[in-house]
């Protein structure tokens, strides 16, 4: 249809049209202070259902085991699993323990603390490349002081006592420096 063929529709009368906004409320307040901040309590309660890939990784945490699963056509290892590929979508059907050693790739030292933090400050949180893992790990890194950190550091995994193992990724308590030499940069340098 050219331009000049097209045929404008209209609407019955009173679809989409906003009713008049009462603002006797409003007006009722202009002379009132207005409120700057209010402090109230808040929380928030998860219910999370894991799959069948995450169930299997957790059991594996219950187990000191780190998992993960493999890509059949690149050979990565994704982890934490999800039964899925990323990059393909690809059903996972490998999977993979993982060393409990890594290098740190990235960290940030942290000066602020934080509701509900409990941890002396400063501290180091980090990103941990898990021996034979193309995805590395959020966790902290603890038993060395904050500025001798850096990455390449080659750390291994703190487990909680076996007593306090649950199906739970903070059985991995921290990470400390496990004495072995830095990390080639080239090795980590596309996970910073």
């Amino acid at each position: 249809m050219s331009g000049d063929d097209r045929t404008i529709s209209t609407l019955p009368d009173g679809l989409w049209i906003q009713p008049d906004i009462d603002t006797t409320a409003i007006d009722v307040l202009a002379d009132t202070e207005t409120v700057a901040s209010i402090r109230t309590p808040a929380s928030l309660t998860y219910s999370y259902t894991p799959g069948t890939a995450r169930s299997g990784f957790l059991r594996g945490m219950a187990e000191k085991r780190l998992m993960g699963e493999r890509d059949s056509e690149s050979g990565t290892v994704y982890t934490p699993p999800t039964g899925v590929i990323p990059t393909n979508g690809l059903a996972a059907s490998e999977q993979v323990e993982l060393a409990h050693v890594g290098t740190v790739t990235s960290y940030c030292v942290v000066n602020v603390q934080f509701s509900g933090g409990d941890h002396d400050l400063p501290y180091v949180t980090a990103l941990v490349l898990p021996d034979g893992s193309g995805v590395p790990l959020y966790g902290l890194i603890q038993e060395i002081p904050f500025d001798q950190i850096h990455s390449g550091m080659r750390v291994e995994a703190v487990w909680v006592d076996d007593d306090d193992l649950a199906t739970s990724f903070e059985n991995i308590k921290w990470w400390r420096p496990n004495g072995e030499e830095d990390a080639d940069p080239a090795s980590y340098a596309q996970h910073v």
